[in-house]
């Protein structure tokens, strides 16, 4: 198989001046006539034609030797696929966004370009959703009703019409299998004084087996919602959501397992409250979160690696934050997901 080529900042920089020029050409040629005498500030950046004709402003989204993910001036951002998978995923990412956008009251990210970077390497450039992450901005109670809203807008959307475009069907996970795993991971956790090993008494294995996916519940999930991934306003509103290309037809608790592990316990249970899912999910969610978080936890200090430690111990403080309904009691088929 043909190595791919390493991406550098000047192939990216002629990668992006002709799309940039060709995008502005097909879909803001008015607006480029009104404005062409005052090319400078923001839009030479954008375009490479600022003084000297540099090229466009691009640096690496990300570390790493080989980015993949560009920035681009300060209106777009271009992802490269590094190979043949990721350039599947790609394209049905593509796809399943404009499928998604109609749903869902938060923005999702368009591409005003694509095709390909390499032989059989694909490309999109995204605009740039405007906010932070989730990491930079604290979600507000406003923020909340936009999560209600994504996951409403999640849940409306035709499964087999996504499937239809390559979304595979994932099976739910077994609470009672990773109940098992967080205990072990639990202990070792103890042993560091990193947590307590028997907060995670409160989930038995009766209580794992109460907390089971239930049939008929399959929707489209997003499967990621981690911090980076949510655009957040300074005010706390979610104004976006990155990152679709690990969309599955699956568990809803899923999404909000994730939200636990992004924005903490309390806010995710509330969003998935206002969007109509009942107890079992909401608290299927939560212990999906908390044994992951644990064992996530215990696995980045196995690997001694900072950069994988700390934000491992933000997200089980997020997933461990106490919420009003923490027991699992005899739960009616009236609490299953909507």
């Amino acid at each position: 198989m043909t190595q791919a080529p390493t991406p550098t900042a000047d192939t990216v920089r002629d990668l992006v001046r002709s799309l940039l020029k060709d995008s502005k050409d097909s879909k803001d040629s008015k607006d480029s006539r009104d404005s062409k005498d005052r090319t400078t500030g923001k839009d030479a950046k954008e375009t490479g034609q600022g003084r000297g004709g540099a090229g466009p402003d691009v640096r690496p989204a990300g570390a790493g030797p080989d980015p993949v993910t560009w920035w681009v001036g300060t209106r777009h951002v271009l992802r490269l696929a590094p190979d043949r998978e990721a350039t599947l995923r790609q394209r049905r990412e593509l796809r399943l966004r404009d499928l998604v956008r109609p749903h869902v009251p938060v923005a999702v990210p368009a591409s005003v370009a694509q095709g390909e970077w390499a032989a059989g390497l694909t490309y999109t450039l995204d605009t740039k959703v405007p906010g932070g992450s989730g990491e930079e901005h604290d979600v507000s109670a406003v923020g909340e009703a936009d999560l209600a809203g994504l996951l409403t807008g999640l849940r409306e959307v035709p499964v087999r019409q996504a499937e239809t475009l390559g979304v595979p069907r994932a099976a739910p996970r077994s609470l009672e299998a990773l109940r098992r795993s967080a205990v072990r991971s639990a202990e070792r956790l103890a042993d560091a004084d990193e947590f307590d090993a028997a907060r995670l008494n409160q989930l038995t294995a009766a209580a794992a087996a109460q907390l089971a996916a239930q049939s008929g519940s399959v929707v489209l999930t997003h499967h990621a919602l981690t911090s980076g991934h949510l655009v957040v306003s300074a005010d706390g509103r979610v104004r976006g959501v990155l990152g679709w290309a690990d969309a599955v037809a699956g568990d809803p608790a899923e999404d909000i397992a994730g939200l636990a592990l992004a924005v903490g316990s309390p806010a995710a249970v509330r969003a998935a409250t206002l969007a109509g899912y009942g107890a079992r999910p909401c608290l299927r969610g939560l212990w999906l979160a908390r044994c992951d978080s644990v064992i996530h936890l215990a696995e980045a200090l196995d690997s001694r690696t900072a950069a994988r430690t700390t934000p491992a111990r933000t997200r089980l403080r997020r997933a461990w934050e106490p919420i009003l309904l923490e027991r699992v009691t005899d739960l009616r088929d009236t609490d299953d997901a909507l």
